[in-house]
């Protein structure tokens, strides 16, 4: 029995450690190497697209989207964005008043 229990705190323990590390660092560490994708793709990743790939872009901001859809224009059809963090006129990302949450757009899905 103290076994099980003790089991199972740890297993709890574990789970809800991991789920706030990542509500914590999704946004960050998310735009990192995909913005560096974006902005700065190799050419295996050229080639992919010129051959129909699309690639997902998750958890980037409206003002890194604003950016691509400015300076990657032929490469527009080769993206689709999902979880896009909402920032404030100073690029911050926002958060929910009520949760803490940061706020992303509808996307649909």
């Amino acid at each position: 029995m103290k076994t099980t229990l003790t089991h199972t705190l740890r297993t709890a323990v574990l789970a809800l450690g991991t789920t706030a590390l990542l509500l914590v660092t999704a946004p960050v560490v998310a735009g990192d190497w995909q913005e560096k994708l974006l902005f700065n793709p190799p050419d295996s990743q050229l080639k992919l697209e010129q051959r129909g790939r699309i690639m997902i872009y998750d958890g980037l901001t409206d003002t890194q989207i604003a950016k691509a859809m400015d300076t990657q224009y032929d490469r527009i059809e080769s993206m689709m964005f999902v979880r896009t963090i909402v920032t404030s006129d100073e690029g911050n990302a926002m958060h929910d008043s009520e949760t803490g949450q940061v706020i992303v757009e509808d996307d649909g899905c």
